[in-house]
């Protein structure tokens, strides 16, 4: 997979490559440092997941992952 992982934090679905501390996420309360260069507090619960992706997040992964903009 890829070196990065999804985490909602400060009202965005932002993206990382901190190490996760366990399973597949980020738990709520755990601070994160974000490819957008942002320290952020995570928050694991359903609804955040809905929220809209860190267009500065979905730069850094776009290139990561060799995918072209559209």
């Amino acid at each position: 997979m890829y070196a990065f992982h999804w985490v909602p934090a400060d009202g965005q679905r932002h993206a990382s490559t901190d190490e996760r501390p366990c399973g597949c996420s980020y738990p709520t309360g755990t601070q994160v440092m974000t490819l957008c260069w942002r320290e952020v507090v995570a928050d694991n619960s359903e609804l955040a997941w809905l929220w809209a992706t860190c267009p500065d997040c979905d730069i850094e992964v776009r290139r990561l992952a060799g995918v072209a903009r559209s």
